[in-house]
């Protein structure tokens, strides 16, 4: 009898050949460009659902300006017309927001190397006051 992982790893396969008749190559659909893909597979964030609800009950009150090309444009316009946010503004700060999350650890780095710039120029600041005389 096969074992679980070989039932999967057949059953993937049969997917993966039939797939590949239609043109769909699941080995090429990643984050590189599909020129010739039949179908384009998005990747949604599992809670982008929960992050429109969290973005219209709290004040978005800080203003962005962005300038974003046509084709950035016209799929924010396809999520508008799909009644999935209500607005570019909406859109551009959703896609602001998941794409934040998506790159959260690179973030936590930054800014613990933006800390160690602050704690460097706080010394700096100091030992200059300290050699001009000014120790306040």
């Amino acid at each position: 009898m096969n074992q679980p992982n070989e039932k999967a790893s057949g059953l993937l396969g049969l997917v993966r050949d039939e797939l590949l008749k239609k043109g769909i190559d699941l080995d090429a659909m990643g984050c590189g460009k599909i020129d010739d893909a039949a179908v384009k597979v998005v990747c949604l964030a599992s809670d982008l659902g929960q992050s429109i609800q969290e973005m219209g009950q709290s004040t978005r009150d800080q203003v962005v300006m962005v300038r974003i090309d046509e084709e950035t444009c016209s799929a924010i316009d396809a999520w508008i017309e799909a009644g999935a946010i209500k607005s570019r503004s909406q859109g551009a700060a959703l896609f602001i927001r998941e794409g934040l999350k998506v790159r959260a650890s690179e973030l936590e780095k930054l800014k613990g190397a933006l800390a160690d710039v602050e704690n460097a120029k706080e010394r700096l600041k100091k030992k200059a006051r300290k050699i001009f005389g000014d120790n306040e």
